[in-house]
């Protein structure tokens, strides 16, 4: 069935994100790193799952694509 969690080729969350992190992005539909410009680092780590280590690795990718967290209005 369709219940996968990894990361597709449609989505470039960082592999190193663990398992309870990434099903909680997927879950709420965020499978590009460009969403979370659209969000702030605390509406991110409301889900369920998202942590410290978690939110490291995205901030770093973002970083990566001169990208960054939305901030807080």
């Amino acid at each position: 069935m369709g219940n996968s969690i990894e990361p597709t080729p449609e989505s470039d969350l960082p592999s190193k994100i663990g398992k309870p992190a990434t099903r909680a992005l997927v879950r709420a539909g965020y499978l590009r790193l460009e969403q979370f410009t659209e969000l702030t680092e605390s509406d991110v780590l409301k889900l369920h799952g998202m942590g410290p280590k978690a939110m490291g690795i995205i901030k770093d990718a973002l970083e990566e694509k001169g990208l960054s967290f939305a901030r807080k209005s």
